[in-house]
């Protein structure tokens, strides 16, 4: 398949075409920045199954690792990262026939968003294509994707299936350490306190010797 199928604004020139899988592996490692523990995901057949599709590279076609929709065709995934991100760009791997799903609306900072809260309106979305190799990217607009801390991805629809399936969504772009407030005592010398220094009741005090 040809690499020149990104989506998004993804510049062709940006990437070799001779090597596109290693070039594209050695850019979608956002998965090793990610909270995999507090992954949510909402109308999962199989709870805690979301978090298996955060994968390397190499392991994108394994399918004994992947997500299903239970009722409906509609998954909400929150993923939060361990730090701050600029997202630039999105690899979905779906299921077969019918069960990819057909559309991405990509919502920033949107803690435990559920289906309710998705009714607003998403920083981007975009209509997917079936991507059994996991060489289409979707690139989103940077200047809305900066300072990332959760991502909320929200699949509406499939193409046609009753339910949808995902096998792979790989995440690329810049990871920032978030300075967090550490319980530090700096300026605070210790001192001795009086209450660990009890003298022992049974011992006389000294200066009642007479």
């Amino acid at each position: 398949m040809s690499h020149g199928h990104s989506h998004g604004g993804c510049n062709p020139g940006d990437h070799s075409h001779e090597h596109p899988d290693l070039e594209l592996g050695k850019m979608y490692t956002l998965f090793t920045k990610i909270d995999i523990e507090s992954v949510q995901c909402l109308n999962e057949s199989i709870d805690g199954s979301a978090k298996r599709i955060f994968k390397p590279w190499d392991e994108r076609k394994d399918k004994e690792r992947y997500v299903e929709s239970d009722t409906d065709e509609e998954l909400l995934i929150n993923i939060p990262f361990t730090g701050s991100v600029k997202l630039k760009g999105i690899i979905v791997i779906g299921g077969e026939e019918d069960s990819h799903p057909s559309k991405m609306r990509v919502f920033k900072n949107k803690s435990f968003m559920t289906f309710d809260d998705t009714a607003m309106e998403a920083e981007q979305e975009f209509e997917l294509h079936p991507d059994p190799e996991g060489v289409l990217e979707y690139n989103p607009k940077i200047a809305r994707f900066n300072n990332v801390n959760d991502l909320s991805l929200h699949f509406p629809a499939n193409f046609g299936s009753e339910t949808t399936r995902i096998y792979y969504i790989g995440l690329k772009g810049d990871f920032t350490e978030v300075n967090r407030q550490e319980v530090v005592i700096a300026n605070y010398e210790l001192k001795p306190n009086p209450a660990d220094h009890k003298q022992d009741a049974l011992d006389p005090p000294a200066s009642f010797i007479s």
